[in-house]
């Protein structure tokens, strides 16, 4: 297989899979059976979305009687051993939920079925989306759904502090930050994360709308560049200045901060749509979305799942054709009115409250330029030692150039 980058979990999954006589690039189950022959299909997704995707089941058998679709529930939190345990196994079901993050792991695997890009279109769907499902150049997820961050600020407050408009660069947004301490009494400007497991989330939208990057698209360390050194001096100077806490506490939640006026500005995902209107109904209409400050350019994360086949799996057609019923037009704007996940195929945006709700249009425009990360079996440990570096920063403890210089080094021991 011609990656090359590995991480111990890959290295275990490996080893466990030869312990159970499973060659490391899998063994394909054939054509199996045809997508009209009575057969129960396997389907494990994740979180929330494992629990409506039952009643989703249940719609689509009333179509296709033959077929019996198996829904599994599987908590995130024990989602990615159970995955490699059945990867080792040889037992992963027809269908499974991955998310970005993943694929690259299982992927080099070998476990996993290619995407028959003759009946999904790369096209129909987010470019930063479609790109989570590649590895290698071969395409093994369809997406399913699609995630990424904006900014929340409210408004009340920024009139209030003699803004009446929502900040479109970094100047802007640091001067509103200043200006809600300063004039709207605020605690805090804007609520960034300053250290601990995943801060790099928070600091993606500096790093990528200045132009930099962790690793570039053809393998290379970049993120001692002089934009990724530019976005962390801006990410640390909220920090230096007062703007932003330095002292988070693991599993804060910014939302009733917000709400109280604590922290008028944050970056977050769709989903905070839904907590604000549901938990902090007293600030109805005194806040918005918009899109992220620009640097260089106005570029967010991209997240979200994709939806794979086994490459074991004896019943690939009628697992193409469930997964074409999930993200298809329909199928994409029925997920979304039931669990609020942004939909990954941009026809589902065209009606609805998808079309006309103005803080949805925000999320659209953000994806239409949003970054996704490379697709590497270890890029969680690669994270990691952006994150030291991060905290580095904003603790005070090294410049940009020293942190970054470090994760670059500790980066390229990595990425061989």
């Amino acid at each position: 297989m011609p990656r090359t980058t590995r991480n111990v979990s890959v290295g275990i999954a490996v080893a466990a899979a030869l312990t159970f006589g499973v060659t490391a690039c899998g063994s394909s189950g054939g054509d199996g059976a045809a997508a009209d022959e009575k057969q129960t299909l396997t389907v494990w997704a994740m979180g929330a979305e494992g629990e409506k995707l039952t009643d989703v089941a249940k719609e689509y058998t009333k179509d296709h009687p033959n077929v019996t679709v198996k829904v599994t529930p599987v908590g995130w939190d024990v989602a990615h051993q159970k995955l490699v345990s059945a990867a080792a196994a040889g037992t992963l079901p027809d269908v499974a939920q991955m998310g970005g993050s993943y694929l690259g792991e299982f992927a080099e695997l070998g476990v996993l079925e290619p995407v028959d890009t003759k009946k999904f279109d790369e096209k129909d769907f987010f470019a930063s989306g479609w790109k989570q499902g590649e590895v290698d150049g071969q395409v093994y997820g369809v997406p399913w759904y699609v995630d990424t961050r904006v900014l929340y600020y409210r408004t009340d407050l920024a009139e209030k502090a003699g803004v009446t408009k929502a900040p479109t660069n970094w100047k802007e947004m640091q001067d509103l930050a200043t200006a809600y301490q300063k004039k709207a009494g605020t605690k805090w400007g804007l609520s960034i994360q300053p250290s601990g497991l995943d801060t790099v989330q928070n600091f993606y939208s500096f790093l990528y709308s200045a132009g930099g990057e962790i690793v570039d698209d053809k393998g290379k360390v970049v993120i001692d560049s002089p934009e990724a050194v530019k976005a962390l001096k801006e990410y640390g100077s909220y920090f230096d200045k007062g703007l932003a806490n330095k002292s988070v506490q693991p599993g804060y939640d910014v939302v009733k901060d917000f709400g109280n006026g604590r922290v008028p500005m944050f970056f977050g995902g769709p989903w905070h749509v839904t907590l604000l209107n549901e938990g902090q109904p007293q600030i109805k209409g005194k806040w918005a979305v918009a899109n992220v400050p620009a640097d260089a350019s106005s570029v967010s994360m991209a997240g979200g799942s994709s939806l794979v086949i086994s490459k074991d799996s004896k019943h690939k057609a009628a697992a193409t054709e469930f997964i074409e019923y999930l993200t298809d037009t329909e199928g994409q704007a029925d997920w979304y009115k039931r669990t609020k996940d942004l939909p990954a195929n941009t026809s589902a945006w065209t009606s609805g409250d998808l079309a006309d709700d103005a803080n949805l249009q925000v999320f659209k425009k953000q994806m239409d330029t949003a970054k996704s990360s490379p697709s590497l079996s270890n890029w969680t440990e690669i994270t990691d030692k952006v994150d030291q570096a991060i905290a580095k920063v904003t603790q005070g403890k090294a410049s940009a150039e020293d942190a970054l210089g470090t994760a670059q080094s500790q980066i390229e021991s990595l990425v061989k």
